[in-house]
C-alpha cells in the first residue's frame, strides 16, 4: 500500500510493499544456515512524560534522571523484534546512548536483555563508568573487568568499549598495550575489542596510537575473538580484516556508510556486522542476509544498497546525532509512541532531515505501514 504525507509544502509518497517480491522468492527458496553474524545496536525508548523534562544535549540530565523516564517494556520489545528477525542484539552500546545513560542504564539493559531468552546470542559493552572518575589505570582495568564479568553472568559476550580515559591521558602505544593486556589476561572468557572513531565521539581522536591496535589483537588470539570497527573507512577495515583472518579473528563492521560491500565480501574474505543502522532496517536486512546464505549476492546487494543509502543519511555529519533518525523511524513504524531520546537528542536534527529519512526508508523497504507513517510524519510537520 502507498500513502502520501504533506511535509513542508511538498508531498512525500511512502510505500510499505517494497519487500513483498523478495519475501515470496525466499519462501520458495527455503532456509539455509546463516553465513554472517549480524547484530543490531538498539536504541532506548522514552516515556511520554519525558516531553516536559528540561533536558537537552547541552543541558544533560544525570543517568539516574534519564533512566527514570525510559520505557523499559517498549525498549525490550525492540530487542525481541530484532531477535525474531534473526538478528543479534548489541546492548548498552553507543546507539543506546551509553555515554548518557551510564552504568545505571547499561546495567538494567543488560539484566533485562539477559532475561528475554533471545534465540540469538547478544553482546554488550563493557566499560568502567560505574566507577565515576577514573584515577589510575588500575582503577580503569578493575572497572572494565567488573562489568565484563557482570554481563557474562547475564548471558552476554563482552565487547570492550573504547576507554576514553586512555585518550584523555594521552597515553602512548605501550601504555595502551599494557592496559588492554592486563584486561585480556585477567578476563574470565572470550571478548571483543571495539574501535570507535572520533566521528562518533570527538575525544577518541588518535585512539590506538602507533601499532597498539595490532599488538592488542595479538595478545591472545583465542581470547580476543575479533574487533568491531566503527571508523567509517572501508579500505582500512578491509586491510585489518585481511590481516586478522589468518589468525581466525573476525571483523564486525560498524561502518554504517559502506556496509553492503563489506558484508558481501570479496574473494579474500568478508566482514560480519554490528551496526546501528540495523536497528532501523532490520526487516530488509534480515531478508538480505537470508539471500546471502543461499549464495545470492545479487539479491543481497539489491536489498542492502537502499539500506546503505538510508544509513548514509541517518549517519550524516554530525555523525554522533544518528540516534535521532533511528528513533524517528521506530516511531513512524509504530514501534514506540514518540520519537524522543535521552537528553532530547531528537532535537539535534531538523524536519527536512526527518522527511528524507522517511523517504529513504520507504525505498529500502523499512516502512511497515505506509498510512500510519504518513500520518505521523504529517503530524510532525504540523507542529510549530
Amino acid at each position: 500500500m502507498r500513502a502520501r504525507a504533506d511535509v513542508g509544502g511538498r508531498t512525500l509518497e511512502l510505500d510499505d510493499g517494497v519487500l513483498a517480491p523478495f519475501e515470496e522468492e525466499l519462501a520458495r527458496l527455503g532456509e539455509q544456515p546463516p553465513v554472517r553474524r549480524a547484530l543490531a545496536a538498539a536504541h532506548v525508548v522514552m516515556r511520554a512524560e519525558y516531553a516536559s523534562v528540561d533536558h537537552a544535549p547541552d543541558r544533560p540530565g544525570s543517568p539516574q534522571e534519564i533512566c527514570a523516564h525510559v520505557d523499559w517494556a517498549a525498549t525490550m520489545e525492540l530487542r525481541r523484534r530484532l531477535d525474531r528477525l534473526g538478528l543479534g542484539v548489541a546492548e548498552a552500546m553507543d546507539t543506546a546512548q551509553r555515554f548518557e545513560i551510564g552504568w545505571t542504564g547499561a546495567k538494567r539493559l543488560i539484566e533485562e536483555t539477559g532475561r528475554l531468552g533471545l534465540a540469538q546470542p547478544f553482546m554488550a559493552g563493557a566499560s568502567a563508568d560505574q566507577r565515576g572518575r577514573i584515577r589510575s589505570r588500575e582503577d580503569l582495568i578493575d572497572g572494565v573487568l567488573e562489568q565484563a564479568s557482570f554481563l557474562r553472568v547475564h548471558g552476554g559476550e563482552p565487547i570492550l568499549l573504547p576507554m576514553t580515559w586512555l585518550a584523555r591521558e594521552r597515553l602512548d602505544e605501550d601504555d595502551y598495550v599494557e592496559v588492554y593486556g592486563e584486561i585480556v589476561r585477567r578476563a574470565d572468557g572470550p571478548l571483543w575489542i571495539h574501535w570507535l572513531g572520533e566521528e562518533f565521539l570527538p575525544e577518541l581522536a588518535g585512539y590506538f596510537p602507533g601499532r597498539s591496535f595490532e599488538r592488542v589483537m595479538a595478545l591472545d588470539r583465542e581470547k580476543v575473538r575479533g574487533v568491531k570497527i566503527s571508523l567509517l573507512d572501508a579500505a582500512r577495515e578491509i586491510a585489518i580484516r585481511r590481516a586478522l583472518a589468518p589468525h581466525g579473528q573476525l571483523v564486525l563492521t560498524g561502518d554504517d556508510l559502506h556496509f553492503a560491500d563489506l558484508i558481501a565480501g570479496d574473494e579474500q574474505g568478508s566482514s560480519h556486522a554490528l551496526l546501528g543502522i540495523l536497528d532501523a532496517v532490520a526487516r530488509p536486512a534480515s531478508l538480505a542476509l537470508r539471500f546471502l546464505a543461499h549464495g545470492r549476492r545479487d539479491r543481497f546487494l539489491e536489498l542492502m544498497r537502499p539500506c546503505e543509502e538510508l544509513g548514509r543519511h541517518v549517519f550524516s555529519a554530525p555523525t554522533r546525532h544518528y540516534k535521532a533518525g533511528l528513533a524517528l523511524l521506530s516511531w513512524l513504524n509504530g514501534l514506540q509512541e514518540n520519537p524522543m531520546l535521552p537528553n532530547h537528542a531528537e532535537r539535534t536534527r531538523d524536519r527536512d532531515h526527518y522527511a528524507r529519512c522517511a523517504e529513504l526508508a520507504s525505498r529500502a523497504g523499512a516502512i511497515e505501514d505506509a498510512k500510519r507513517a504518513a500520518n505521523r510524519l504529517a503530524t510532525l510537520f504540523a507542529r510549530g
